[in-house]
């Protein structure tokens, strides 16, 4: 019923339903951590970090000299990884993370790819790191922090599931929400008129071909509801010096707390 009340709502009034669209498109919602994930942040040191209009929360979990970097998906954050933070403790990493802006405990607000992506690439060079492993849209905002800045050379990236074409998402929230086509061409305009850039050119299955990522691997169930598994595919088929592993069983989110899949990920890094 809300999808045909929102369909008939864009033709009668497209301007409304244009900025409700964009809304759902700049405005994560929070969700709730488990109790695992809570105590696996208390765990950790963390910081406040002012970025924009944003206060940024930081996370660190000491241990060796090797480092890493996580980075959650829309609508995630940090807690998240709590289990493969685990991991990669008991194999002596140190391990950072954040809440991107708008997400988890850092400060709320509109906010973007955009935002998310420069944050990815300030939080790199302040932490020194060449591991990384992003979750979901996260893996958005880090092929284009690393296509945007070719002077940061990782040494291993991992992502858990991935999106590829930003249109793509423009698509999946359009049939969620509702929306008529004329809105949808409405709400790209927007979007590129607002960030001033052609929505057709943000790609994972682009950035990758000129990151500088010395290995890559990609994992995602083949039965994931949220990205289909052919768009993590065309990504790969594009990123020179990645591999591909097809699992099932763990859906898009229970990935990250997937025994098989964490022992696959901590091994890529050991």
């Amino acid at each position: 019923m809300k999808k045909k009340f929102i369909k008939l709502a864009s033709i009668l009034f497209p301007k409304t339903i244009t900025s409700f669209a964009y809304d759902k498109l700049t405005n994560p919602q929070v969700r709730k951590l488990r109790e695992n994930e809570l105590v696996t942040l208390e765990k950790a040191e963390s910081e406040d970090y002012a970025f924009k209009d944003f206060n940024i929360k930081l996370y660190k979990w000491l241990g060796g000299t090797n480092t890493i970097l996580l980075i959650h998906g829309w609508e995630g954050q940090a807690g998240n990884f709590s289990d493969l933070i685990d991991a990669l403790l008991d194999k002596g990493f140190t391990v950072y993370a954040f809440d991107a802006p708008s997400h988890g405990f850092s400060s709320k607000g509109e906010t973007s790819l955009f935002e998310f992506t420069e944050l990815v690439a300030v939080l790199i060079k302040r932490f020194g790191v060449k591991n990384l492993i992003s979750h979901s849209f996260g893996g958005v905002a880090t092929t284009y922090a690393l296509f945007k800045n070719q002077d940061l050379v990782m040494d291993n990236y991992v992502m858990l599931t991935t999106p590829d074409k930003f249109t793509e998402r423009i698509d999946d929230v359009s049939e969620i929400v509702g929306i008529t086509e004329n809105v949808k061409k409405r709400l790209i305009q927007r979007l590129e008129k607002e960030n001033d850039i052609d929505v057709t050119t943000l790609n994972v299955s682009d950035f990758v071909k000129t990151m500088n990522v010395k290995k890559g691997l990609i994992i995602h169930d083949k039965n994931d509801q949220i990205i289909p598994i052919s768009r993590s595919k065309n990504v790969q088929v594009n990123w020179v010096n990645s591999d591909f592993k097809e699992i099932t069983g763990t859906g898009h989110f229970r990935i990250l707390r997937t025994p098989e899949v964490i022992d696959e990920v901590v091994a890529f890094f050991v």
